[in-house]
């Protein structure tokens, strides 16, 4: 076959593989199937959650449920009243509290959120919890894991879907998966997201914050006190992959006013 018809193969392959992330708009690459993306995730969860423990019983932990529920719930309406409810095909949605002074918080595929309990003194109160879960509830409704798992098999496997690729190469596979979602290791946390993906997140997560009910101009406040707290003899381990810099948060000060659209107080 002669080079261009190659090319436009390729071409055609990728345009294909293209699905839209909601509300910004963006083209991303997507070669990977969720169900399955899904059900790594899950495993994944799981396992963190019996290797490490799980707070329930108190206010702390009831808070977190009780936001992310509402998070939850903002944005399945959202998903309903825009034709994207094939979107969170398959969410097993679960919000946890982890006994962990890690500054961190994170949402798998599949809307698996934990929250670490070493976040809660900088969240200080419901609204600046929102801002956090917002934020990692994004990065799922994006598709940024999808996303990103898509370019490392393209780079890596060849472009083969995720499927193609846990038949015919299991084990290299399932180490991509590993490589991109560190869940299961004693730190517990997911390689970086791209400048992109949390800038997106950024987005989405104030307008999701908005439609649950909480005024998205708490998010500034939170994410002055994250930047402060990085400013210490030891920076929260959050920071490593969501950066409060000064540009972030000017950046999320213009993406305000199009999230109060959204904001009605309950």
């Amino acid at each position: 076959m002669k080079r261009t018809s190659l090319f436009l193969l390729a071409f055609l392959f990728l345009l294909l593989a293209c699905a839209t992330v909601p509300i910004t708009g963006r083209q991303q690459l997507s070669l990977v199937s969720s169900s399955t993306l899904n059900s790594m995730s899950f495993q994944q969860y799981r396992e963190f959650l019996s290797q490490h423990k799980v707070v329930t019983g108190t206010g702390e932990a009831a808070l977190v449920r009780k936001v992310g529920r509402r998070i939850q719930g903002a944005v399945e309406n959202y998903c309903r009243a825009n034709n994207l409810s094939s979107r969170l095909e398959g969410y097993q949605w679960e919000f946890n509290l982890v006994d962990d002074a890690e500054v961190n918080a994170w949402c798998m595929p599949g809307g698996k959120v934990v929250v670490y309990s070493g976040i809660l003194p900088i969240t200080r109160d419901e609204a600046g919890l929102a801002t956090v879960i917002g934020h990692e509830v994004a990065h799922a409704v994006a598709n940024h894991g999808n996303e990103r798992m898509s370019q490392s098999l393209l780079v890596n496997m060849g472009g083969m879907t995720l499927g193609t690729a846990l038949s015919t190469q299991p084990a290299a596979a399932q180490n991509l998966f590993s490589a991109l979602y560190g869940i299961g290791s004693q730190v517990g946390l997911m390689l970086p997201y791209s400048r992109l993906h949390e800038s997106e997140a950024d987005h989405l997560g104030l307008i999701f914050m908005a439609m649950a009910g909480y005024d998205p101009n708490s998010a500034i406040p939170l994410m002055e006190r994250l930047k402060a707290s990085s400013k210490t003899a030891s920076a929260p381990q959050l920071l490593s992959t969501h950066p409060a810099d000064t540009a972030r948060i000017n950046a999320m000060r213009q993406v305000i006013p199009e999230a109060m659209q959204y904001y009605k107080k309950q």
